[in-house]
């Protein structure tokens, strides 16, 4: 099993996580995911990609220094996550986590999600 494909299962391990993948946000192609959240995960890949780039742009335009962390997106039965990587190796990459709203600890998932993302590589 790939480092990928491992970091996609300790994602799937947080409590209430439904989905999981690890993004090229260029191309918005899923390198490795996981799971059954309900939808097509490859889509809201894609689709997700085009928010961190949306972003991205914003903060250059109004000359906004830094660097993305986490996006949360907050459905009525879901939390989706967003983890911008940012280390040399994985630039360009983010994380995308999946929470049933009903099950997870907001909290609990987001430190976890950090753990895992630090440890991804390519």
């Amino acid at each position: 099993m790939s480092q990928l494909d491992n970091s996609i299962q300790e994602l799937l391990s947080i409590e209430g996580a439904t989905g999981a993948a690890v993004v090229d946000i260029s191309s918005g192609m899923a390198l490795a995911s996981g799971g059954n959240p309900g939808f097509d995960l490859n889509v809201a890949a894609a689709g997700n990609s085009n928010v961190v780039r949306a972003k991205l742009r914003t903060m250059k335009d109004i000359n906004l220094r830094g660097e993305i962390e986490d996006i949360m997106i907050t459905l009525e039965s879901q939390y989706h996550l967003i983890n911008v990587l940012n280390t040399e190796e994985t630039s360009g990459l983010f994380v995308y986590l999946v929470l049933d709203r009903n099950t997870a600890n907001l909290a609990l998932a987001r430190h976890k999600l950090n753990t895992v993302s630090k440890r991804v590589s390519v």
